[in-house]
């Protein structure tokens, strides 16, 4: 048993823009478990802001094989019950464990193995630009039949932006995602003033470990936490702060944590989102077993990409299609 790791690049369909920057283009890691003739590979998206690169989680699952040296006789099913778990939650984490899923599946993934709905609603973005291109993001997005917007916001012309979003957007659910942006701004008149917009859930407003300044501020619109949830050890922290949490795959370290914090969250009286990095279809595939299941969903990292992988998912009207 031993697993490979190769970096691939993905070009946007459009340059993609949020509080902490922009990009054209998209690296991902693939790591391919091989046992015998049977191969079974799975894809993570390293990111900056969690400390990551393609270089630190390719070494990760290098050290991962090394680890496995050691645990010779132990069948997939231990390794991913033994081992995977003293691997730190991450991207290389994701492709490993989601890796072993699909190997020990043995057939399709995720099905047998979960109920996955044949139709999902997932967000499409709208990235930040001047209020004007936002809208004509939005209008472009509805006419291909956006349910769900995600908008991408910094601190700057938030009003503007989002007024002009849902005046081309009348009939979508839109929520909005501030990327720990707005730590400086009048939270509770932010709060409020927004409510004009008919607007779904606000996405962490605040940085990370700073979640402490939403206690007691008024929000009629319900919060997110994302950057500040990872895994279900953090579920603690979120109570008082928000109302959902986005559960995703590269921070909950593969599909076995995901649908640990999703039961932990319900368990604590949180909705749930699933949300994702930008990837291809292999990726947003390891996580339909939690999105079937979630309150809202944003796995709509392949139709950002200017071409998926061959034999994608089928996103339609909004929806992201899993039968025919």
């Amino acid at each position: 048993m031993k697993f490979s790791a190769r970096h691939e690049r993905f070009e946007l369909a459009r340059p993609f823009v949020i509080a902490r920057g922009s990009r054209t283009h998209q690296d991902v890691v693939v790591a391919t478990l091989k046992v015998g003739d049977h191969c079974a590979s799975a894809e993570c998206t390293p990111y900056a802001r969690y400390g990551e690169s393609i270089d630190s989680v390719i070494e990760q699952i290098e050290h991962f094989n090394r680890l496995l040296e050691q645990h010779p006789t132990l069948s997939a099913q231990a390794v991913q019950q033994e081992l995977v778990p003293q691997l730190p939650a991450g991207a290389a984490r994701n492709a490993i464990d989601c890796a072993l899923w699909r190997f020990n599946a043995e057939t399709s993934f995720p099905t047998p193995l979960f109920d996955i709905k044949p139709q999902i609603v997932t967000a499409l973005t709208v990235s930040i630009d001047t209020p004007a291109k936002m809208a004509r993001q939005a209008r472009e997005l509805c006419r291909q039949g956006a349910k769900l917007l995600k908008v991408k916001l910094d601190a700057e012309n938030l009003i503007e932006r989002v007024a002009a979003v849902r005046e081309q957007a009348p009939e979508c659910e839109i929520i909005l995602d501030a990327n720990e942006a707005w730590e400086n701004l009048p939270l509770s008149e932010l709060f409020q003033a927004l409510t004009s917009y008919d607007i779904r859930m606000i996405e962490q407003p605040v940085p990370a470990g700073k979640d402490g300044l939403l206690k007691g501020i008024p929000h009629p619109i319900p919060l997110c936490a994302d950057e500040s949830c990872h895994t279900s050890d953090d579920i603690a922290g979120m109570i008082g702060c928000y109302e959902m949490v986005n559960i995703k795959l590269d921070k909950t370290g593969g599909l076995t944590e995901a649908i640990k914090l999703a039961d932990q969250a319900r368990k604590q009286g949180l909705d749930i989102m699933v949300g994702c990095m930008v990837g291809t279809s292999l990726a947003m595939e390891a996580a339909l077993p939690v999105a079937s299941q979630a309150d809202l969903v944003d796995l709509d990292g392949p139709v950002l990409l200017k071409n998926d992988r061959e034999n994608g998912l089928i996103y339609q009207n909004g929806r992201l299609v899993t039968s025919q």
